[in-house]
């Protein structure tokens, strides 16, 4: 039986970030050869081009935490229409210097939730149009955009009853996308 580590990239800072927490219970979902490794992005300095060549220590361990995986969990507000600063920030750091991208060919599920009824839908493509430039296979259906609602998480953290098998589904797309695309 294959191992799967996947590196879980969560694009909020927040505390109390609901996609964390999404996250979080999501992984609860996969089998048992699946797991999940939160990627730390708080600490990395702005992406700037004349670092490319002398690169801090929170950016080395960002793309060995990314190369290390073989497949990628992206969970993600959205903010303004789009993905956050910090998560396009983490994006360009282990895509730098130019053709030595760590993200290309890692399969990758994109999901988030929300307040809003619309759930993540704007950041989420917005982050697929990224990911098809850098070369991350990522899951096209089911998509999953999640508004936050009572019962989207039980008094455990763990996915609510309510939602249990719509994300129950999108995990078991996610596994077969990752199991089928994995190097």
């Amino acid at each position: 039986m294959n191992q799967y580590r996947i590196a879980a990239v969560v694009g909020s800072l927040r505390k109390d970030s609901l996609n964390r927490k999404l996250a979080t219970a999501l992984a609860k979902l996969a089998p048992a050869e699946f797991s999940f490794h939160p990627v730390r992005i708080d600490d990395l300095p702005l992406y700037d081009q004349d670092d490319d060549n002398v690169q801090a220590e929170s950016v080395k361990r960002l793309k060995q935490d990314i190369v290390s995986a073989q497949g990628l969990l992206f969970v993600t507000p959205e903010y303004n229409r789009s993905i956050p600063g910090v998560l396009k920030n983490a994006i360009d750091h282990a895509s730098r210097p130019y053709g030595q991208s760590v993200w290309a060919g890692k399969p990758a599920g994109v999901l988030g939730v929300s307040i809003g009824a619309n759930g993540t839908a704007m950041a989420q493509q917005h982050l697929r149009n990224i990911l098809a430039y850098l070369d991350v296979p990522t899951l096209g259906q089911p998509e999953a955009f999640v508004q936050m609602r009572d019962g989207l998480f039980d008094a455990d953290g763990n996915i609510g009853e309510t939602s249990r098998d719509f994300l129950q589904n999108w995990m078991e797309h996610y596994v077969a996308w990752v199991s089928k695309h994995a190097c």
